[in-house]
Order: C-alpha cells, then sequence, then structure tokens
C-alpha cells in the first residue's frame, strides 16, 4: 500500500481563525499556517496591488513567492 504525504500527516486539532496567544500591541500578531492555508497546499496573498503565493512544500515548510 503506497501512502501519500497527506495520508501520513497526523491529525490535527482544530485551529482558531484567530491569532493565538496574548497579543501586545508592540509586536506582529501571530497566525496558525493551518489557518492561512486550510487544507489546501497553496493560498495567493494580496498586497499593494500584487499577488503572492504561499506554498506547503512536501517536507513541510513553507515559501512565500512572488
Amino acid at each position: 500500500m503506497n501512502l501519500g504525504h497527506d495520508e501520513m500527516r497526523p491529525a490535527h486539532p482544530p485551529v482558531s481563525a484567530a491569532p493565538f496567544g496574548e497579543q501586545e500591541p508592540d509586536r506582529p500578531q501571530r497566525w496558525h499556517s493551518r489557518v492561512l492555508l486550510g487544507e489546501r497546499k497553496e493560498v495567493e496573498i494580496e498586497h499593494d496591488g500584487m499577488v503572492y503565493r504561499l506554498r506547503l512544500t512536501s517536507l513541510g515548510k513553507l515559501i512565500l513567492t512572488k
């Protein structure tokens, strides 16, 4: 039986769609990658008229490209 990458990944608990932890006004907000990606491997982020791609690699790393 040949398992794909997703089938080998353990189940994750639900993640809130809000930033996590105590947020301090002078610190950047922290978001869990699963909030941004959901079940997808790639999302597009629009910033200042440009579209960027945030991609999850097969090794579990994040790559942001223009």
